[in-house]
């Protein structure tokens, strides 16, 4: 290709607006444009990186047994309402109506199309199958941001595995998982596999594929023994503490209706203090207990709970519940409503909560006591610093970006759409599912997140736009014949290569070749060939080596086939 015939619409300047690293540099190298937020086009240069990431993970799904299938983004409500997450879902489905008046999905996921494609399958002796496609989805993100990493239209690959029990699902998903390892180690994605939550595609055994970003809005709490998972989904080990007995006794504090205030002007820390939170959970009321000075992890709360649905309870209502506004809050006494609290609370004795009395709170509390506890669980966000529940020492927090996610769903789908197989004793069996997502354009974006310079991009050689680029310097015939040549010899030897033919100074272009980000540049020039030498400079460390015109072609097409 020659650049002149190329649309590279690169920027000068930093675009406003562009937060991360990728965005901010997709833009400059005129590999997209936003049509509107959320909504990106993708230029040619762009189109060439995604179709070699697409080709990766083809090769790897193909490797782990997987059959790739191309299915309708629009799908009929009828197969959600029978999965029952046409309501459980709000916001972020894009819905419409065709002529007929029919309710339309426009698809964020393809479960329920998958598993509904799965009655066709009559015996044991059919499966395992696993099942995927590359196809585009919708999601009406709140916020969206940061270019590519959080968008409201992208591809991705999802694939589908359905087995007989749950070993073969162990197998499938074990091989799954060793696909994802390959795929992001052939991006250049230093993934990190972490325990997570399986969100509203409900499920277990949840692992996420995360790439370490400062543009990232999940946090992962990790260890050097090994241990790692999503702040939604992490532990830490419990500091042992030393509670004496206390009698129940109540106190008047006008003046604190925070955690701050009580331990500030009644000399009770935050953490020998109950935090009471109240929830309505599929419009069920219910109390979370947490410790005054841990903070509630939602998602933990969803899991726990089982819930479709949840959000704080309104202040009108938790008067109506308690007889007290939030400040005053407490479980003491309190039979008419279910109560969970963190496992942190466990045992606990001698601590402050609300007296459910604008004004009042309790000392002495005795957890187990004078509190009716209808389930425990592990509820809080975890620290950096606190001990690893595993080894004991620090763990580390890092800000992350999901580029993957897969996870076991069980028979959630079969059973609801009614999928059986004959099974090897002649009963009816329906097949166990498993689910695993690669995100295209966001692995595409944290490639950048993972390879950049204060020039521009740093591509991996494997999905690089072109190998090589040639920048001719000058339209002297005896340059343009040298350029043309190397281009030709290159090309022979099935070497992407692009030549920079334009009219342009060379320091546009050699900035403009940094900024896109090809492996290697050959600047040919009429010193150069007045010397019989071209220069070969390799993007990655920026060094540059003088060789003899004659032996360039070969020596890039080595360091090509070496990388």
């Amino acid at each position: 290709m020659r650049w002149s015939q190329l649309h590279i619409p690169t920027l000068r300047q930093d675009p406003a607006g562009a937060d991360a690293v990728s965005h901010r540099l997709l833009l400059r190298g005129g590999y997209i444009r936003q049509l509107m937020a959320g909504h990106y086009c993708l230029l040619p240069l762009a189109i060439r990186v995604r179709a070699k990431i697409i080709d990766i993970i083809r090769e790897e799904m193909a490797a782990a047994g997987a059959q790739e299938f191309l299915l309708p983004t629009m799908q009929p409500a009828e197969l959600w309402r029978k999965s029952g997450r046409w309501d459980l879902i709000g916001a972020e489905m894009f819905r419409l109506r065709d002529r007929k008046d029919a309710d339309i999905a426009l698809g964020m996921t393809h479960e329920e199309i998958f598993t509904d494609l799965a009655q066709e399958l009559r015996s044991y002796r059919e499966l395992p199958q696993t099942w995927y496609q590359i196809q585009t989805k919708f999601r009406d993100e709140p916020r969206v941001k940061s270019g590519l990493m959080r968008v409201r239209e992208f591809t991705m690959k999802d694939a589908y595995s359905f087995d007989l029990d749950a070993a073969g699902l162990d197998t499938s998903f074990q091989r799954q998982h060793d696909a994802y390892h390959r795929i992001f180690a052939r991006l250049g994605i230093p993934a990190i596999a972490v325990q997570a939550s399986s969100g509203i595609m409900g499920g277990s055994d949840s692992v996420e594929f995360m790439c370490p970003t400062d543009a990232g809005e999940d946090i992962v709490v990790h260890c050097d023994c090994g241990y790692a998972a999503n702040v939604e989904k992490a532990t830490s080990r419990l500091e042992p503490t030393q509670d004496s007995e206390a009698e129940l006794a109540e106190f008047d504090t006008p003046d604190a209706r925070t955690i701050e205030e009580l331990a500030r002007l009644h000399g009770k820390p935050a953490q020998r203090q109950i935090k009471t939170l109240v929830y309505v959970a599929d419009d069920q009321p219910v109390l979370v207990l947490m410790r005054g000075d841990h903070a509630l992890v939602e998602q933990k709360l969803i899991d726990t709970l089982g819930a479709a649905d949840l959000r704080p309870a309104l202040p009108g209502e938790i008067v109506e519940l308690l007889g007290a506004s939030p400040g005053s809050l407490g479980a003491v006494g309190v039979k008419h409503l279910p109560v969970i609290a963190d496992e942190a609370l466990r045992g606990r004795k001698d601590m402050s909560t609300g007296a459910n009395r604008d004004g009042v709170h309790y000392s002495g509390v005795d957890v187990c006591r004078d509190i009716l506890i209808g389930q425990w669980a592990d509820l809080r966000e975890v620290l950096a610093g606190e001990p690893c529940s595993l080894c004991g020492q620090p763990l580390r927090t890092t800000k992350t970006v999901e580029i993957g996610h897969i996870f076991k769903l069980g028979t959630r789908y079969t059973e609801t759409l009614g999928v059986t197989v004959l099974g090897p004793d002649g009963e009816r069996v329906k097949p166990i599912m498993g689910c695993y997502g690669i995100g295209v354009e966001r692995a595409l974006a944290a490639v950048v997140e993972s390879h950049h310079d204060d020039a521009g991009i740093v591509w991996p050689l494997a999905i690089a736009p072109f190998h090589v680029a040639i920048a001719q310097l000058g339209d002297a015939p005896e340059v343009a014949e040298a350029a043309g040549a190397l281009y030709q010899a290159l090309l022979a030897q099935r070497i992407e290569v692009i030549l920079d033919d334009r009219s342009e100074r060379p320091g546009v272009k050699f900035s403009d070749i940094e900024l896109v980000g090809i492996p290697f540049r050959i600047t040919v020039s009429a010193r150069g060939i007045a010397a019989g030498t071209v220069e070969v400079t390799t993007r990655a460390t920026r060094s540059t080596d003088h060789l003899p015109i004659a032996d360039a072609a070969a020596h890039l097409v080595a360091l090509v086939n070496a990388a």
